[in-house]
């Protein structure tokens, strides 16, 4: 049932959002430069990997010696607008309809941190990995890791159709007012370096 719904509302909104979405596509073409799609190696269901897609929010501005500045230097208003109003996640629909994405559930995150996890937080490739999920509208970037972990899985177990319904009706509300965007000053989380509890070392 729920794939049958991510499939059906993500193909309805790419078909009803394609003028924006090619609107979009030229704006980042124009003010941030080329590529326009953002794509990422993460890991999905089962740790499976996959590319995710989004509107890029950066330049590619780099020092005089050829390294990549700082993002908050590469984020200029444009992309921070994206950002907002998470614009620059519309590209995920494609992921939804490719099967890469559900809707709601624990964001795919970074590969490098696989091998970081405790046996418990790895609880979250139990589910297929979602544009939304628990943890984004009870805080998203605005919380510790930990605290992360431990609303996704809270989510692996308690799962169902209502609490779907619920989480996607409380993202509209967080995106509306832009809340949980950034972690203190930084313009993203600061990178997981593993938890306290390593339980996959005992």
């Amino acid at each position: 049932m729920k794939r049958i719904f991510d499939l059906f509302i993500s193909i309805t909104l790419l078909m009803g959002l394609f003028p924006i979405i090619i609107v979009v596509a030229i704006l980042v073409r124009v003010k941030l430069g080329a590529p326009i799609i953002f794509k990422q190696l993460r890991p999905g269901l089962h740790e499976k990997p996959f590319y995710i897609y989004k509107f890029r929010t950066m330049t590619d501005e780099r020092d005089s010696n050829g390294k990549l500045l700082p993002d908050h230097m590469r984020l200029k208003s444009f992309g921070r607008w994206l950002r907002k109003f998470s614009i620059d996640e519309l590209m995920q629909l494609v992921n939804v309809v490719k099967g890469d994405l559900s809707f709601v559930g624990p964001r795919p995150l970074l590969m490098d941190y696989l091998p970081l996890y405790s046996v418990e937080q790895s609880q979250r490739h139990n589910v297929r990995p979602g544009i939304t999920g628990w943890a984004q509208v009870n805080g998203r970037n605005s919380i510790s890791w930990e605290e992360k972990f431990n609303l996704d899985i809270w989510y692996v177990n308690n799962q169902s159709f209502f609490l779907d319904v619920k989480i996607l009706f409380l993202t509209c509300t967080k995106v509306i007012k832009s809340e949980g965007i950034q972690h203190g000053d930084q313009i993203t989380m600061p990178l997981f370096t593993g938890t306290t509890k390593r339980t996959k070392d005992l």
